[in-house]
């Protein structure tokens, strides 16, 4: 079974794009919504931000997310440090959840895959690009932000242009190309590597731009 990872910018679409995938039925892992369980749920992690940000970090055993947003908010190097406590732990979860579907490839979808080192244990990375003016404007109305929290929150993806550079496959929703017809030619595309890779495996691709 592949591996594969679904990534993107803010506002660029990726959650659209894997909700397409599993109507196509491919099994996706939502990484953002995991590691809100894990950090309830995870005995280990639970006692690693306990130590690093007190036990105020729980009450009645559920994370405190009011304290932890106070404590990394605007703070670069506590939201590092949260990170570095979470990240491994929704890696490990990802790797074990993977393990259990059946279908030909599985999906994890996160924002930071290449920041987290997530892509380490993927065997192929698509990108969902979205130019940052329509990414920020998707975003503020979605959630009701203003540009400057969509601009904070931002920073702490790396470059957009890189990321995708970084990916196997890049998939663009910038209201230019449908996005349907994208998914579906990469779904092909991605069961005709499963099947290859039963009889060879196969070294990585260079980007396609689909």
């Amino acid at each position: 079974m592949l591996k594969i990872g679904l990534t993107g910018g803010i506002g660029s679409g990726k959650s659209l794009v894997a909700r397409i995938f599993e109507v196509l039925g491919i099994a996706v892992y939502y990484a953002d919504t995991a590691a809100k369980a894990i950090m309830n749920n995870d005995e280990i992690l639970k006692a690693g931000i306990i130590r690093h940000f007190g036990t105020e970090s729980y009450t009645n055993g559920l994370l405190n997310r009011k304290y932890i947003a106070s404590k990394v908010f605007g703070n670069e190097d506590q939201l590092a440090l949260l990170n570095s406590l979470v990240h491994p732990a929704t890696i490990r979860d990802a790797e074990k959840w993977m393990l259990q579907q059946s279908a030909p490839y599985t999906i994890k979808e996160a924002a930071l895959i290449f920041e987290s080192g997530s892509q380490e244990h993927l065997d192929y990375v698509i990108g969902v690009y979205a130019p940052k003016n329509l990414r920020i404007l998707r975003t503020m109305q979605r959630d009701n932000v203003s540009r400057d929290e969509v601009l904070k929150r931002m920073k702490n993806q790396i470059n957009e242009e890189i990321k995708m550079r970084l990916c196997d496959f890049v998939i663009y929703n910038d209201e230019q190309k449908a996005i349907l017809p994208q998914v579906l030619a990469l779904h092909e595309q991605l069961l005709t590597i499963v099947k290859r890779t039963l009889h060879e495996p196969q070294s990585h691709s260079h980007t396609a731009h689909i």
